[in-house]
């Protein structure tokens, strides 16, 4: 898992380096999904041929920067395109449009909604008989939604197990405490009582995030809530609500990168 964990690095980089030039917010959101992608794109997910790939969603798409590194430094799309990012006549939007750039499958931001088209995508794949799998990474925050809830039953319903979904639970949403502005606990407990397979993990723990992917899904959805940390990586933003919208300045700039070395 080194060059696994290496390669975070390198994707936290790149995002404090998106958020520094762009002047955007939501870079403690990008960094700590961080490693559930850095496991995916490198450890779990089918890309080649492309044709037949694996679908990947990020649905708390205001961590866009994450998937934009990931993707850039995967090989999938130009490097160059992430100069753009949050600028005006840019390439890349501050919230995803799936129509920008190459790995980018769906447009999101209005939280809830990536969720559910995945579970779509996944069902059509069952019913074509194909093998493909779908991948949709969430919010804590976005879990309050109401389509996200209903997409569960249904997914159960409809017996989609070649979906999973991965909770990014860092326990701090735009304006605070998930269980101060509108509880869901106990989650797993929840997810189990609409018909997941529900698996509980450390977020940043590769091992365990990669094994929890692997594990068989028992003929249901799978949830896999992924214990985070805002701000991951980078020590002074770790944990903090501010910085779920704060931006980087020159002086942040140079510490958060001294920090992730």
């Amino acid at each position: 898992m080194q060059n696994v964990r290496d390669t975070a690095k390198e994707i936290r980089r790149t995002v404090i380096e998106m958020a520094h030039h762009s002047k955007g917010g939501h870079v403690g959101s990008a960094l700590s999904c961080v490693d559930i992608l850095a496991v995916l794109y490198w450890k779990i997910l089918k890309l080649d041929p492309w044709q037949e790939r694996d679908i990947f969603i990020l649905s708390k798409a205001h961590a866009a920067m994450a998937l934009y590194s990931t993707l850039a430094i995967k090989g999938i799309i130009d490097r160059t395109i992430l100069d753009g990012y949050c600028q005006n006549n840019g390439t890349l939007p501050a919230h995803l449009d799936k129509l920008t750039a190459k790995g980018v499958e769906v447009s999101a931001g209005s939280l809830g909604h990536g969720f559910n088209i995945g579970l779509g995508i996944a069902y059509g794949f069952k019913n074509k008989k194909n093998n493909r799998k779908v991948y949709a990474v969430i919010g804590d925050g976005e879990s309050q939604e109401g389509s996200i809830w209903e997409g569960a039953l249904f997914a159960s319903k409809l017996g989609i197990d070649n979906f999973t979904a991965i909770i990014d639970y860092n326990n701090l949403q735009g304006y605070g405490r998930p269980c101060e502005i509108c509880s869901y606990e106990p989650v797993s407990e929840k997810w189990k009582a609409f018909g997941w397979h529900a698996i509980e993990v450390d977020g940043h723990d590769m091992g365990s995030l990669a094994g929890a992917f692997e594990e068989d899904h028992n003929g249901k959805p799978k949830v896999i809530i992924a214990h985070t940390i805002k701000g991951k990586g980078v020590s002074f933003m770790e944990n903090q609500l501010i910085w779920h919208y704060y931006i980087v300045t020159d002086e942040h700039r140079e510490k958060a990168l001294s920090n992730i070395e």
